[in-house]
C-alpha cells in the first residue's frame, strides 16, 4: 500500500522534546518535496518545516525556528521533525505531506492544502502541557 505514516506524537510538558516520524511506504522520498504541517483546534493549518529535493534546503516557520530540525533518512525512507523546548502553543495535530517534483522549501510550507499533495499522512497529535 502506498502511504505516509506519521507517528511520534504524545503528551509532553512544556520545555520537553519530541521527535515526529513520517515513513513512506510504496514510494521513495527521493523524488518528492516533503514537509511537516500542523493544525490546532480553531486555527488555520500552518507549514512548520519543509525540505526541497532540488537542493536539500530547508525552511522553518518563525514559530518553530531555532527549536525544530527536519531531517530525511533516505535508507529508512523516513522524514523526522525533532522539536525541542516545546511550548503549549505547539499543541496541534501534525501532518506530513509529499509533493512530486522540484519545489523550493518555502513554497512547500506555504502550500497547506492536503489536496495539492501526492501523499498526505494521517496526522499525529502533539499535546504540550504548561
Amino acid at each position: 500500500e502506498v502511504q505516509l505514516q506519521a507517528s511520534g506524537g504524545g503528551l509532553v510538558q512544556a520545555g520537553g522534546s519530541l521527535r515526529l516520524s513520517c515513513e513512506a511506504s510504496g514510494f521513495t522520498f527521493g523524488d518528492y518535496a516533503i514537509g511537516w504541517f500542523r493544525q490546532a483546534p480553531g486555527k488555520e493549518r500552518e507549514g512548520v518545516s519543509c525540505i526541497s529535493i532540488s537542493d536539500g534546503s530547508t525552511f522553518y516557520s518563525d514559530s518553530v525556528k531555532g527549536r525544530a530540525t527536519i531531517t530525511n533518512d533516505k535508507l529508512k525512507n523516513t522524514m523526522y521533525l525533532q522539536m525541542n523546548n516545546l511550548k503549549p502553543e505547539d499543541t496541534a495535530v501534525y501532518y506530513c505531506g509529499a509533493l512530486l517534483g522540484s519545489r523550493d522549501a518555502p513554497f512547500i510550507c506555504r502550500t497547506v492544502s492536503s489536496l495539492i499533495y501526492d501523499y498526505w499522512g494521517q496526522g499525529t497529535l502533539v499535546t504540550v502541557s504548561s
